[in-house]
């Protein structure tokens, strides 16, 4: 578990808000290269690792996703300030008040600044709050001195520039990891654990099994493409949703029938709780209503095969989350069996 923490607290620090993910991509790819693997970079900028199995007539796909939420430069205020247009599903209080970078493309240029409600002030505005978080009221403060778009020009930054958030890395004592991006980094590092695992201890996998890092899953069509056409089941690892009528926690790993997109393939389910059962990993059936993965999109491009769904239960999703090591834990535990397991008849 040392060392998947250690991968998620590097992987959550680099910026890859959807469509700025090369700097995240080539970390992993540098990464799983010294395990002793030959990924292979997709057209759409995800990283495909392949890892030969007994049997090499049917494979597997498990994915999880390296793309976070994120910004772009909107526009420019006549103060200086910044406009924003959100990248991914969320709502601007969730990032009221966040520190954030703006990736200047002219130059490769890193700007800090604040992300803040114009009328943030409550000495000055009577609104300050009750008026709506929206992309009309909020705006990124830099910390430059800049008064004018001019001035803010001058420094390079234009519409188009992409905008990520201070992640805020936190193990505390008690064993709770708070952070931004822990969707879908905590699946990552999974992953990305297991193949060094897999390499260090020689374990030979009962089918080959493609590790698909996809790039553009916040914006919902993910790893839908590049999917070799012997793959006839597909795990997407993501995270688990919590909240009100939800069953999901931050103790257990949480197994997926259905989100926005529909049911997903009842055998390949019960399958995993079978799993969870067999090797005592504690698990929850849930339903998440506003989700969609990367298994979902990969059907409706129309692959052809048995998709599942299961992550670590994450708190506050898409705002500044919180997990246990104990899901992390019991979420790894549950890929690797299935990853060594037979498949469904």
């Amino acid at each position: 578990m040392k060392t998947t923490v250690d991968y998620l607290k590097t992987l959550v620090n680099i910026p890859s808000p959807t469509g700025f993910t090369n700097a995240v991509m080539d970390y992993v790819q540098k990464e799983v290269t010294t395990f002793g693997y030959e990924p292979i970079r997709t057209k759409k900028g995800g990283i495909m690792v392949s890892v030969k199995g007994k049997n090499d007539t049917k494979h597997r796909v498990v994915t999880a996703h390296l793309d976070t939420l994120g910004a772009m430069v909107r526009g420019i205020k006549p103060d200086g300030r910044l406009k924003m247009d959100l990248i991914g599903g969320f709502v601007y209080n969730a990032i009221e008040g966040e520190n954030c970078t703006v990736h200047v493309a002219k130059s490769g240029r890193e700007i800090s600044g604040t992300i803040l409600l114009h009328q943030t002030s409550v000495h000055v505005y009577k609104d300050a709050g009750t008026a709506e978080r929206n992309q009309t009221n909020m705006e990124v403060r830099l910390d430059e001195k800049v008064t004018t778009a001019d001035e803010t020009r001058a420094l390079g930054i234009e519409v188009g520039d992409f905008i990520s958030f201070a992640p805020r890395f936190e193990l505390t004592t008690s064993g709770f990891v708070k952070s931004r991006h822990l969707d879908d980094k905590v699946s990552a590092a999974i992953l990305m654990e297991l193949l060094k695992l897999y390499k260090e201890e020689q374990v030979a996998l009962p089918y080959t099994t493609h590790f698909y890092f996809s790039a553009f899953e916040e914006v919902g069509h993910g790893a839908n493409s590049s999917l070799p056409h012997q793959v006839v089941e597909y795990l997407a690892v993501d995270m688990g949703a919590m909240g009100d009528d939800q069953a999901t926690d931050e103790y257990t790993v949480s197994i997926c029938v259905k989100d926005g997109s529909g049911p997903y393939h009842y055998d390949l389910r019960q399958q995993l709780v079978a799993l969870c059962q067999d090797y005592q990993i504690p698990y929850k059936l849930d339903i998440y209503p506003y989700y969609g993965s990367d298994a979902s999109a990969a059907m409706r491009a129309g692959a052809e095969v048995r998709h599942a769904l299961l992550g670590a239960g994450i708190e506050s999703s898409h705002s500044y989350e919180r997990t246990h090591k104990d899901s992390i834990a019991a979420t790894e535990r549950l890929v690797d069996a299935y990853l060594k397991s037979p498949m469904i008849d």
